[in-house]
């Protein structure tokens, strides 16, 4: 590394920085990282703070309840977030903000472009943006499900330089450092495949978090493929950020690609869930991330699940092959009807006026995968 020239960055804190004990908020870690969010905005550098905890720091407010009950968890989620923010806000000297998102906001394209809108302001009016899941009104259907891939779509939505991720060990290992004493560190990795994926593991179990190092690969892979340079680091230690600001990798470095995804497709790729299916026929071979056209009702063979016009479809053969993400300009219902028309030169007729069933404007390929 040289001397980083970010204009921008996005920084993820989990739970056991904020609460490592569960007994409500501690700075005992949160200084160092404090420390470096103010170095970086004295440099020049932008940051979006992505933290998780707030039902780690509601824990201790429901001693008698059953911690695994939902809805004690949205209660805790509630009451530790007003905590955390509080938290954050007493190291800083300068505005804070808060922003809680639900994967419904992100994947619902409108609601996207206003989350960016609101970041690019609160950084123009050097206001810190502070992002956590809303664990309060989240389901199921809604929630991201951990905030190291929270802290990727939101490095994408911000136009982020760089994305830290911190942890509880100094990166990427070939194999668990807990159970391995000969397990080496990986300090740079230029290209994110299955080999990478294995030697994450699972969730640490017991932990206060939701995720693991493979949550953090995830997100790593989809911050490379929008050219975001993305560190796993030790978060528990003020060297890991003294040697981000001196130019030195303190743990493990995941290049950005060489050439990075335009927006709107990474967010259809990496954001934005289909919400329904669209099988064609198997031989179907059509470059679709290049021309909607291609697609037409005679290549579909079935159509699985219910959408509306607008929402994120996937398209993809009889075999399963996964063709392309794409916004749907017709409805499950009415895509349903035309391609069971026997009479082709109808369907024909009719798509010809109300246009291609997907639109070019996004469309994200998928056939590599």
């Amino acid at each position: 590394m040289s001397n980083p020239n970010w204009k921008r960055v996005v920084i993820k804190v989990g739970s056991a920085l904020i609460s490592p004990n569960q007994q409500g908020c501690s700075s005992h870690y949160l200084l160092s990282i404090a420390q470096f969010i103010v170095r970086c905005r004295a440099n020049g550098t932008q940051v979006v703070l992505v933290s998780s905890g707030s039902v780690a720091a509601g824990a201790h407010l429901f001693p008698e309840q059953e911690k695994s009950d939902i809805a004690v968890k949205k209660a805790m989620a509630a009451a530790g977030q007003t905590e955390m923010i509080a938290t954050w806000d007493r190291l800083f000297d300068f505005p804070s903000a808060q922003m809680l998102l639900t994967h419904a906001d992100l994947r619902d394209r409108e609601r996207y472009v206003s989350i960016r809108e609101t970041i690019f302001s609160l950084l123009d009016n050097n206001i810190l943006p502070i992002v956590n899941e809303n664990d309060t009104v989240t389901t199921d259907k809604l929630k991201v499900g951990d905030n190291d891939n929270l802290s990727a779509m939101v490095a994408s939505a911000s136009e982020a330089d760089a994305l830290i991720i911190c942890s509880d060990i100094d990166g990427l290992y070939d194999k668990n450092p807990h159970e391995h004493d000969d397990a080496t560190l990986l300090k740079t990795v230029d290209h994110i495949d299955e080999s990478i994926y294995a030697m994450a593991g699972g969730a640490v179990k017991g932990g206060v978090g939701t995720g693991g190092m493979r949550t953090k690969i995830e997100a790593a892979e989809k911050a490379v493929s929008h050219g975001i340079d993305t560190y796993i680091i030790n978060g528990f230690t003020e060297l890991s950020f003294n040697m981000l600001l001196n130019g030195e990798n303190p743990g493990t470095h995941f290049k950005p690609h060489a050439k990075p995804m335009q927006e709107n497709v990474h967010w259809m790729r990496h954001t934005s869930n289909a919400q329904g299916e669209v099988i064609v026929e198997g031989d179907f071979d059509a470059s679709l991330d290049s021309n909607a056209d291609q697609l037409t009702s005679s290549e579909i063979v079935d159509v699985k699940g219910e959408f509306s016009v607008g929402d994120t479809i996937l398209v993809r053969k009889e075999d399963g092959t996964k063709l392309v993400k794409a916004k749907s300009n017709y409805s499950s219902c009415l895509l349903n009807f035309i391609a069971n028309q026997e009479n082709e030169e109808f369907a024909n007729e009719f798509e010809e006026k109300t246009g291609p069933i997907i639109s070019d404007q996004h469309i994200a390929n998928l056939e590599k995968e």
